[in-house]
């Protein structure tokens, strides 16, 4: 595998960066997550739109254009002859001193890694999946804002964590207000009746790619889509459950916090969606 850093490529083994780089020291800076399909690259101008935003929020200066940019992701692909995958493109502060100042890094460097991502087992999808809702609040938008894609991760990573410790893949993140916000990794849908609801943005919920394609496919079937405060309760009593992610694609989801979803499998509108959105990454994105 070759690894893109800053307009050149590196074999896997000679892919660094400086240890002063306030990326690795602080957490400070951006990433994306986005996937490749029958050799295009899925939804890459919506993902790059959202990194410049994280960007924009953290005052951080990316030194190519959104052009430049999905060129070094095609590029990178290219090289690593990726028809079907995952890309990491991540932009850090760049090298800087032991202090926070981020005025102190005077380049912000720019990789994308390609490779494979499986993030729950096949049997799941099938047969959808149980999480748990845990301790650990979604980070406040007001202090790390979750629409912030950032490589602080920590908030996300204690939550799963606890996921891990619960003996499930995923987990419910509440705010400090006790409403639904997102998974760790994932955000999540219900079906009730034939409305489709996810949590809104000023949740906690990540502005994710998946869930702005998902709540298009609901609204093109028909269904009443809606952002509305969720509770435990209403995920609860909710008719269908599914999560969804770059990642994760779209997942079942059949018992939370020991309750069982509908008829605790995976329903008609969620096997509907997962249907039309894998047929849609067959046939949409940028050629490789």
């Amino acid at each position: 595998m070759k690894v893109y850093i800053d307009g050149k490529f590196y074999a896997e083994g000679e892919a660094k960066i400086s240890v002063f780089d306030h990326g690795l020291l602080y957490g400070d800076g951006i990433f994306e997550g986005i996937r490749a399909y029958n050799g295009r690259v899925f939804r890459l101008k919506e993902h790059i739109e959202r990194l410049y935003y994280s960007a924009k929020a953290i005052l951080l200066t990316i030194p190519m254009t959104p052009a430049e940019i999905a060129k070094a992701v095609l590029d990178t692909c290219r090289e690593n002859n990726l028809r079907e995958g995952y890309i990491r493109l991540v932009v850090t502060r760049g090298v800087g001193t032991l202090g926070l100042n981020p005025n102190r890094c005077k380049n912000p460097s720019i990789i994308v890694i390609v490779g494979k991502i499986q993030l729950y087992p096949e049997e799941m999808y099938k047969n959808g999946m149980e999480i748990v809702t845990v301790p650990t609040t979604r980070n406040l938008v007001n202090a790390v804002n979750p629409a912030i894609k950032s490589l602080n991760y920590l908030n996300n990573i204690l939550a799963k964590i606890e996921a891990n410790i619960a003996g499930v893949e995923e987990a419910i993140m509440l705010n400090s207000e006790g409403f639904v916000a997102e998974c760790t990794g994932d955000n999540i849908f219900i079906v009730k009746g034939r409305q489709l609801l996810t949590p809104p943005l000023s949740a906690g919920a990540l502005y994710g790619i998946t869930r702005g394609v998902v709540m298009d496919m609901g609204r093109d079937t028909g269904l009443q889509v809606g952002e509305p405060n969720l509770t435990r309760y209403d995920l609860f009593n909710a008719d269908e459950c599914f999560l969804t992610g770059t990642g994760a694609e779209l997942i079942p989801v059949v018992k939370i916090d020991g309750r069982q979803i509908g008829t605790g499998e995976p329903g008609a509108v969620t096997r509907s969606l997962i249907e039309g959105y894998r047929s849609l990454t067959q046939s949409s994105g940028e050629p490789i």
